[in-house]
């Protein structure tokens, strides 16, 4: 269905305001900025704010169900006779060979994770999302394997798949902060993909391969 006017405008009222909210926290910090500053900037009221928003943590990490989706995504979309982990690797292997701002590599990233490093709050946000994504994959490959209630396997691939995407993030934004180029951490981020499946095991790597 096509977007209507109505849709594309909140949707573009929404970006405006979360990416002027955004460079608000990348210059001054994310505890330093209020609310009604964001709302000042982007001339809306603060509850339209809030309207979009539900919270401040909301205005940084605006795409939160992004977040949470990733994991169950990539196992679903899985090819014919591949695994949930090999899906996960392809997937992830893909976006760092582009260079991709999905895992990081853009210009600025350590600017982003610097504002996340010193906020408590958001930092404790980022980790219910995490929590809620483990959650979510592993809901995922119990429906997509028709895994009983008191079967562990789902369990276990869903923390596997997670430390997948996580070591992989936490290392790409040790780079970066550490000022590699992005070109330079993609190439070296796709040897760490390849050490990370060697130590994979084979019932993690060959769980849930689609008929």
């Amino acid at each position: 269905m096509a977007e209507g006017l109505r849709e594309r405008k909140k949707r573009q009222t929404r970006q405006r305001i979360s990416d002027l909210a955004t460079g608000l926290f990348l210059d001054r910090g994310f505890d330093a900025v209020t609310v009604a500053e964001v709302a000042e900037v982007a001339e809306v009221s603060v509850n339209t704010v809030y309207n979009y928003f539900p919270t401040k943590e909301d205005l940084f990490l605006d795409r939160g169900k992004g977040v949470v989706d990733r994991l169950s995504r990539y196992v679903r979309a899985r090819d014919k006779g591949e695994s949930a982990a090999r899906a996960v690797l392809r997937e992830l292997r893909d976006q760092v060979e582009a260079v991709s701002p999905t895992v990081g590599l853009l210009d600025g990233y350590d600017r982003f994770l610097n504002v996340i490093h010193g906020a408590h709050t958001l930092r404790s946000r980022l980790w219910h999302l995490q929590q809620e994504a483990l959650s979510k994959v592993e809901e995922t490959l119990r429906d997509e394997t028709g895994a009983a209630e008191s079967d562990t396997l789902p369990t276990l691939v869903a923390g596997q798949l997670s430390w997948i995407l996580s070591t992989l993030m936490a290392w790409i934004g040790d780079e970066m902060v550490a000022g590699g180029s992005k070109e330079e951490v993609s190439r070296r981020a796709l040897d760490l993909l390849d050490d990370i499946e060697e130590v994979l095991g084979g019932k993690v790597l060959n769980y849930a391969v689609k008929a």
